[in-house]
């Protein structure tokens, strides 16, 4: 059983000098060689270059051995998706005639390697981050790290998977419908979606610039407080960036309110497995002191349908536009009838689709003042690669149903690992919240996590943690 890269216990170690970066990086580059899936990375940073930034490091700990404490991430390797841009590589999207290359770094990246951390690569997603599945790349379906059968989720899917087994203790997605969360679910990983403008967008290729957020993956909910704490902050040169007041940043102690659909609204898509998993969350939500309320889930499901049942979809035209125009053919097929049939939407409609969201976002707000968060299911099921290959649409609708929403209605939301089903796939639960609820999200993920007591990742990834009490199986 392989050691897992938290970050928490990684930092113990450099503080203490019981490891160097430079053996950490050996460790790390011997896991991504015997994992030997070439479509889990679009750009790998050179071994070299890996190397290099390893001993730099650990040449400045030796000369200035503060450094350590002083830089959050020294020594932690990570990975971004590929629509975030890194100086001097490529940034595809997943589509390479769309490719360049930025002179710039985008700040979220920027800050984190100021902080220490060594960068791996760049991963596979959903071609320009439109789908939540992670089988819409030419470059290939990243392993699902349980059940190569399945799909891996996206559309982070690479991100996902690279914390998953090992290969780096956290990685940078996006989310737009639930890309930073889904993967999560399908990986027994946690995802952090912060509110919007949190994190800087800058340098990164829109899917819709307006509801697009920076994701944070990890195997802990501390880690990715971790990593928030370093990547989040104001960027004035991002219109969209906002920072938080004091007002705006709630808490969830003992008790709190957690508000849960009733049955009649909950869809597992015929997954006996997952609405029993879902069951034992409640409980283990309930354990961690709070409350439970039934709330209507009918605003948020209307909500989400707007996303791409309305004029939002052609907010996916401004990043490909000229692509589309161009070569229409770079595009996979599926990609393309997506973000196309954003095309005959009016100024009219999108005045209409703002207007009944304003509703449904008093709709929401309501529920809010009766719980301080909710408790769904991160997908109502997983599927087969196959079985997305003959209905990519309907499918990958199913699995935005809890997702969807989220950003339309300026939440927050952390996914979290809630179990395994019979066949030993994970299954995965988010608490979702009002906006600048990051922290107190993260908080209540890692006291979930605590009771839960899940292996962390793939089974070639594991802590020492045991199963979880709810019944599940670690098998996989």
């Amino acid at each position: 059983m392989r050691e897992a890269l938290e970050i928490a216990s990684l930092r113990t170690r450099f503080l203490a000098r019981k490891i160097s970066a430079a053996a950490l990086v050996d460790q790390v580059l011997t896991r991504v060689g015997e994992w030997g899936d070439p479509a889990l990375w679009i750009s790998p940073v050179s071994e070299s270059v890996v190397r290099d930034r390893a001993r730099e490091l650990d040449t400045l700990a030796l000369a200035d051995p503060s450094a350590v404490e002083r830089m959050a991430l020294f020594g932690i390797p990570f990975a971004v998706k590929d629509n975030i841009d890194v100086a001097g590589m490529p940034t595809t999207a997943a589509c390479p005639d769309f490719a360049y290359t930025p002179g710039e770094t985008a700040p979220v990246v920027a800050r984190l390697l100021a902080a220490g951390a060594i960068l791996l690569g760049k991963t596979n997603l959903d071609q320009f981050a439109t789908g939540l599945v992670g089988t819409r790349s030419p470059y290939g379906v990243p392993r699902n790290p349980f059940d190569a059968r399945f799909i891996p989720g996206g559309s982070s899917s690479g991100s996902a998977v690279a914390v998953a087994a090992g290969l780096v203790s956290f990685a940078l997605g996006t989310d737009t419908a639930g890309s930073g969360r889904v993967p999560a679910a399908f990986n027994n990983i946690v995802g952090l979606k912060p509110t919007r403008g949190r994190l800087s967008a800058r340098g990164i290729v829109p899917a819709c610039r307006s509801l697009d957020c920076v994701s944070i993956f990890a195997l802990t909910a501390n880690d990715t407080s971790a990593v928030f704490d370093v990547a989040a902050g104001f960027d004035a040169e991002d219109p969209l960036s906002r920072t938080p007041n004091a007002a705006s940043t709630p808490s969830f102690g003992r008790p709190f309110r957690f508000g849960v659909p009733p049955e009649s609204d909950l869809e597992f898509f015929d997954d006996d497995d997952a609405a029993r998993l879902f069951a034992a969350a409640i409980g283990i939500l309930e354990k961690a002191g709070g409350t439970r309320a039934e709330t209507s889930f009918a605003p948020f499901r209307e909500a989400g349908r707007l996303l791409y049942e309305g004029p939002w979809v052609a907010e996916r035209l401004q990043a490909t536009e000229a692509l589309l125009r161009d070569n229409p053919a770079a595009m996979l097929p599926v990609t393309r009838s997506i973000i196309e049939s954003g095309k005959p939407y009016t100024a009219l409609d999108v005045y209409h689709a703002q207007y009944e969201l304003a509703g449904l976002s008093r709709a929401t707000d309501q529920v809010f003042k009766a719980v301080d968060l909710l408790l769904l299911p991160t997908a109502g099921t997983i599927y087969e690669v196959a079985a997305i290959a003959a209905e990519p649409l309907r499918l990958n609708a199913n699995l935005g149903r809890y997702t969807n929403f989220v950003n339309l209605l300026d939440l927050a939301a952390i996914a979290l690992p809630a179990g395994f089903t019979k066949a030993g796939l994970p299954f995965g639960i988010s608490l979702i919240a009002p906006a600048f609820s990051d922290r107190a999200l993260i908080e209540l993920g890692s006291r979930w996590q605590k009771l839960i007591s899940l292996p962390f990742g793939a089974k070639a990834h594991q802590s020492s943690a045991t199963a979880c009490s709810a019944g599940t199986t670690t098998s996989g």
